[in-house]
């Protein structure tokens, strides 16, 4: 998946180097907890002396679903529409969020089906309109999904070109519940009745519908799947665009931070077509969507927050921001021992 962009993992030495620097701060080894191990992983990725996480974009990438058409989703596929409008207009949660943490939010329509205008936040990828009925026949083709992962993945290796050091990845897509789940399903071979839960709003019965609706769906692609068969299997275009945005960021050398249960479906994509992407990544928080504890759980991913979010937007990772920036004050910043004139540990 995606050759071409090479992802260099952190080194042992840059990393001995970065918890040594970590460890003569003024504080008990490993005192600030989860904040220590930011600052090691932004630093390891980065050159210099100074990691920062900012510049910061989030990109959302909206796209529709052919298989809402089976009843998957409490709401109508226009709404993917209408919530776009919402985003260029600047009144849903994210942009609130993200103008909160002075970060750039660039709305990308990875396949949506309604109109849209022409609008400076708006990028479109002009694959296709809406994925197929994946009931019936493949989501994608093989050359949409090998398009749609280039496209993500040059959106983002661009914005790290013009300065951004941490890629912000949140989504929007009615149904886009449901091809994460076969998607998990087909990559990583976790049961469906784990990773099916009431995305935006289905009620027990209409989980249930939802459970035989997909498992009807994945019968038709059985058995384990690559990354890229299964995004053509299953869809989405945003999601597709999303994990190819993951690689392409990591491929300069920024920080992914990775959102809700949807973006790490699209996580697990990436990572399972390139696993050097790892050292690169950072999971925003855990979402009341079970079926994200598990696929949490196959990347060994201890997310930063536990909100009872279950959004997406990238609605986490915004929240989340904050953390990597005072994981980086703390490192660039803090006295040592030293400076401080403070005795250490006998």
């Amino acid at each position: 998946m995606l050759t071409d962009y090479a992802i260099v993992p952190p080194g042992e030495t840059r990393k001995a180097e970065i918890q040594a620097a970590i460890d003569i701060k003024t504080k008990p080894p490993g005192s600030l907890g989860r904040i220590e191990e930011l600052a090691l992983s932004i630093a390891s990725v980065q050159s210099g002396d100074r990691p920062s996480a900012d510049p910061a974009r989030l990109f959302i990438f909206a796209g529709d679903h052919g298989m809402t058409a089976e009843g998957v989703s409490a709401w109508p596929s226009e709404v993917t529409t209408q919530m776009v409008l919402n985003f260029l207009a600047g009144g849903a949660a994210a942009n609130v969020f993200a103008r909160t943490n002075a970060i750039a939010i660039t709305v990308v329509d990875a396949g949506v089906i309604g109109d849209l205008p022409d609008h400076p936040d708006l990028v479109r990828a002009d694959i296709r309109k809406g994925t197929a009925n994946a009931m019936r026949e493949d989501a994608l083709s093989a050359d949409e999904v090998a398009r749609a992962l280039a496209f993500g993945a040059e959106l983002a290796a661009r914005a790290a070109d013009e300065g951004a050091r941490t890629i912000l990845l949140g989504e929007m897509g009615i149904g886009n519940t449901s091809s994460a789940a076969l998607l998990a399903h087909a990559i990583e071979g976790i049961d469906l009745e784990t990773l099916t839960g009431p995305g935006a709003g289905l009620d027990r019965d209409g989980v249930n519908r939802k459970l035989e609706i997909l498992k009807k769906i994945a019968a038709r692609r059985p058995g384990r799947l690559s990354p890229e068969d299964a995004l053509a299997a299953f869809g989405g275009l945003e999601i597709a665009c999303m994990a190819g945005a993951h690689i392409g960021a990591a491929s300069r050398g920024a920080i992914v931070l990775v959102d809700g249960f949807i973006a790490t479906a699209a996580a697990l994509c990436a990572l399972r077509a390139r696993p050097e992407a790892a050292g690169h990544t950072v999971y925003s928080h855990r979402s009341m969507e079970p079926g994200h504890r598990a696929i949490l759980t196959a990347l060994g991913a201890r997310p930063l927050l536990d909100l009872d979010l279950r959004l997406g937007e990238g609605t986490g990772s915004l929240l989340a921001f904050p953390l990597l920036r005072n994981a980086c004050a703390m490192l660039n910043d803090m006295a040592t021992f030293e400076s401080a004139g403070v005795s250490g540990k006998e």
